[in-house]
């Protein structure tokens, strides 16, 4: 089994919200992923999508885009990104999934071979945090990711590579630890996937080994739509 990542599909099926405006990385984006996808994927295989999956306010808006990804070949896992407002309650979003689309949220999902736990994460400052409220957000979130290694670890077997999906970048501009990349050097993750950084002045390298774990950005835009190849089991 394959497993791969693609992050910040920004679909838009029943809302106004071309991406094209952002510029020619952003022409037909959903039809060169799904060209990319057809040829790499297999049914058998593993798609991460960390957040940014669809431009819709509500989940009834948000259903069409959801669908599309169904459709898509292989087993795929969403988390939720800054932009996927249409993820409330996570009970009603899996609801809302076929059988091959998995959602998570402070929690962790095995297959064969590999063990993957996610969630939306926060900005990481430079130095010091000059919001309340960014400080407040960013610890809910480095507790939320200690839930779903703490599940990871249980759902865990020997040989198992261990995936950690992340919206955001789990370190700053200067690339510094954090307390996202911490946690994850002390439950000995191996790959942490992650997106939201867009546009051509982007700083951050699609690839970074720090302490043994392997950092790949995946953000659609930043990779040509392109799905990144994570490892296989």
């Amino acid at each position: 089994m394959k497993i791969f990542a693609i992050g910040d599909l920004h679909l838009s099926t029943n809302v106004e919200k071309p991406m094209d405006i952002f510029g020619p990385g952003w022409e037909n984006h959903f039809e060169r992923i799904c060209e990319d996808w057809n040829k790499k994927v297999s049914e058998n295989d593993l798609v991460l999508i960390p957040g940014d999956i669809s431009w819709g306010m509500y989940l009834e808006e948000a259903q069409a885009d959801l669908d599309l990804i169904a459709k898509l070949k292989g087993t795929k896992i969403i988390t939720r990104g800054n932009h996927d407002y249409w993820w409330k309650s996570i009970t009603s979003v899996r609801n809302a999934l076929k059988p091959n689309l998995y959602a998570l949220q402070n929690d962790a999902i095995s297959f064969d071979g590999v063990v993957v736990c996610g969630t939306r994460g926060w900005a990481v400052p430079e130095k010091n945090f000059k919001d309340e409220e960014d400080e407040k957000i960013y610890k809910r979130e480095v507790i939320r990711l200690g839930l779903g290694l703490q599940a990871m670890d249980k759902l865990y077997k020997q040989g198992d590579k261990k995936i950690v999906m992340i919206h955001y970048p789990p370190f700053n501009a200067k690339m510094l630890p954090s307390d996202f990349t911490r946690l994850c050097e002390q439950y000995k993750v191996d790959y942490v996937v992650y997106g939201h950084l867009h546009g051509k002045n982007c700083r951050c390298k699609l690839e970074l080994v720090q302490n043994g774990v392997k950092y790949l950005l995946t953000s659609c835009d930043q990779v040509n739509c392109k799905l990144v190849e994570v490892c296989e089991v």
